[in-house]
């Protein structure tokens, strides 16, 4: 009868515990990324002292352990660039600032005062920086590190080619002149304006000068133009280039082709002699200047474009997931992160949408996947098992006081 006391004392602590359990999962019903958790009973058998079971007569109840359910939480819309959800397996990765890593499904991040991508505690979001950037617009990265755009600058590019849309009038006469300027740009990104005069030398043909200001450096390519009866341009041969030597600034000479016949030789349509207004409605380059970071989005794959003042998009990052062979081994340290131990396996780092990993959401956070209409289920058969184990305590004492009293 004693034991059964004991019996009943297991069940309250275990129920008690099992409370606390729920009563986190309640109290976590909006913490971003949290993943709620089981409490498992363990049956307890009395042994004797052989070590067999003996008469297997239970007695009580045990906390086995604790689980937790990794199913994906909703995903709520937060419009903020930085907010980012994982839509999928895997965590992020956040450093602190001795270097230890640490995993979270929670993706509020923003930017520090040193431009680094940080959590609300201000552990550093890890990614692969990117390498270098192919012509097709594909990149190779780098090693995994800090997100961080201190001193990210676009850097400027030298204007290899150049295109204009202009009609020359084909009613125009001999010294008649049309003339339009382009904007080049040099080796450290400055402007240099090209003046392209037109200059009439009879029915269908024009001699052309470019030319650049004396304050910015030399220019003195030259050529001639003819057009056919319909219009469009005689001239054979291939594109002229536009020179330009001894910029005032030490960048390097510029070298601009002017295009406007394709690779056949044969005109694109781009400059045409017909019976209208001399006129240029067109002018494109390929150079631009260096440009300041003014803001960077992040997209499905986790690649963090920085959009900068000169036009540029160039891919800076790509962020980092990590995957393990056991989410349940991972030890929960509080504040939405995890660590890695023995029993989750080692980390393996990897890029959205590789292997088991998932994709970014971004502008959205993952909410928790506490179900409260469960978790109140769960608080009332708990309830009623600890008043169930309370009520054997009790007549366990009413039994004893009757076998005291029978002697009476």
């Amino acid at each position: 009868m004693i034991g059964s006391l004991y019996t009943g004392v297991s069940g309250l602590n275990a129920n008690v515990r099992s409370m606390s359990v729920i009563g986190d999962n309640i109290a976590n019903v909006n913490t971003t990324g949290f993943k709620s958790n089981r409490a498992l009973f363990q049956n307890v058998l009395s042994q004797s002292l052989t070590g067999s079971s003996g008469s297997n007569i239970g007695r009580g109840v045990q906390m086995g352990g604790i689980t937790s359910s990794w199913t994906q939480g909703t995903l709520e819309t937060t419009n903020n660039g930085t907010d980012l959800a994982i839509n999928g397996k895997g965590f992020f990765m956040v450093q602190d600032s001795a270097g230890l890593s640490y995993y979270t499904r929670d993706g509020s991040f923003n930017f520090d005062a040193d431009g680094n991508l940080v959590n609300i505690d201000g552990l550093i979001v890890q990614g692969y920086a990117v390498d270098t950037i192919n012509a097709d617009g594909t990149f190779t990265l780098g090693s995994i590190g800090d997100i961080s755009i201190t001193g990210s600058t676009s850097a400027p590019s030298t204007s290899t080619n150049m295109a204009t849309t202009l009609n020359l009038d084909a009613d125009a006469v001999a010294l008649d002149t049309h003339s339009t300027t382009i904007t080049l740009y040099d080796s450290l990104g400055g402007e240099v304006p090209v003046t392209i005069e037109f200059t009439n030398t009879g029915p269908g043909a024009w001699g052309w000068l470019a030319s650049v200001p004396a304050t910015v450096g030399t220019c003195a390519t030259a050529g001639n133009i003819t057009f056919d009866a319909n219009g469009d341009l005689a001239t054979p041969g291939a594109n002229p280039t536009i020179d330009i030597t001894a910029l005032v600034n030490g960048a390097n000479d510029v070298s601009a082709e002017w295009v406007f016949l394709d690779a056949a030789g044969v005109t694109d349509g781009t400059v045409t002699g017909y019976a209208s207004p001399s006129i240029t409605t067109f002018l494109n380059q390929n150079g631009y200047a260096a440009g300041a970071l003014q803001g960077i989005a992040v997209d499905e794959d986790g690649v963090v474009t920085g959009q900068f003042s000169n036009g540029e998009l160039p891919p800076l990052f790509q962020i980092a997931l990590s995957d393990f062979p056991n989410y349940q081994g991972l030890q929960a340290i509080g504040k939405n992160l995890y660590a890695e131990s023995r029993e989750s396996g080692q980390a393996t780092p990897g890029v959205p949408g590789t292997g088991r990993l998932g994709l970014i959401s971004p502008g959205t956070l993952e909410m928790s996947n506490v179900d409260l209409a469960q978790e109140f289920v769960k608080m009332i058969t708990t309830q009623r098992a600890f008043q169930a184990n309370s009520k054997v305590i009790t007549t366990s004492d009413e039994i004893l006081s009757d076998l005291i009293n029978i002697k009476r």
